[in-house]
Parts: C-alpha cells; structure tokens; sequence
C-alpha cells in the first residue's frame, strides 16, 4: 500500500490552482471536467510526486463549511522563514509566523489557503 493523494473541496477552481502554483509553488498535472457529474478534478504536485493534492470543484458549490474534523495539510521545506515569506509576497496568508512548535523544536508555520484549509510548513533541512 502506498499514499496517493489528498483531497479537498474548492469554491473557485481557477482561484485555489493560482494559489497552489504560484504562491505555494506546486504544478498542475492534470484536470479534467465531468460534466455529467458537474464536477472538475485537478491534480497537483511536484516533479517527484505529481498528483499529491486532488481539488475538487463541484459546479455548483461555492464555498464549504470544512467542518471540526478537518485539520491541515503539510508540505516540507528547506527554509521556512523564506517560504513563508514568498508566500506572504504571493498574497498568502500567513497564520501562524514560522517559530518553534509548541513543547518541541521543529520549526513550524501555518498558511491558509483562498477556501480557509489550513496548511502547515515543515522546515527540513
């Protein structure tokens, strides 16, 4: 068994893979309508792992309620503090500043993205 992807539900299609290239730096490998089903899927990732983020984009939704279940994605980084501030120049929104995580050493961040899903930086140097 092997990890796929993750997927979440997006309000604004086009909005959410702006995000995911241009400010959080990944690519868009494929998408693909279903219009018997109204819905869109678009896959993102990286040169190593291609499709790590499944958007979902329903045609007739425009926002969700994410629920208290949800808690975030991660992505690993080699410098946090330079992450997060190409993130913050692309128009991302940082959460929580890059700082040790609470009762531990690892260097953490939080972003959000366009629908409010948290995502978490991970320095690995």
């Amino acid at each position: 068994m092997r990890f796929l992807h993750t997927m979440i539900r997006v309000g604004d299609l086009d909005r959410s893979i702006k995000f995911y290239t241009e400010v959080m730096g990944l690519k868009l490998s494929r998408r693909k309508d279903y219009p018997d089903g109204k819905f869109t899927l678009a896959f993102l990732g990286t040169d190593d792992q291609p499709e790590i983020l499944e958007l979902t984009h329903n045609w007739d939704t425009s926002s969700y309620d994410l629920g208290a279940g949800y808690g975030h994605i991660a992505f690993g980084v080699e410098d946090i503090y330079a992450a997060c501030e190409k993130i913050a120049a692309g128009g991302g929104k940082v959460v929580r500043q890059p700082g040790p995580m609470k009762h531990g050493t690892t260097v953490i961040a939080f972003i959000e993205d366009p629908d409010s899903y948290k995502v978490e930086l991970i320095e690995r140097k």
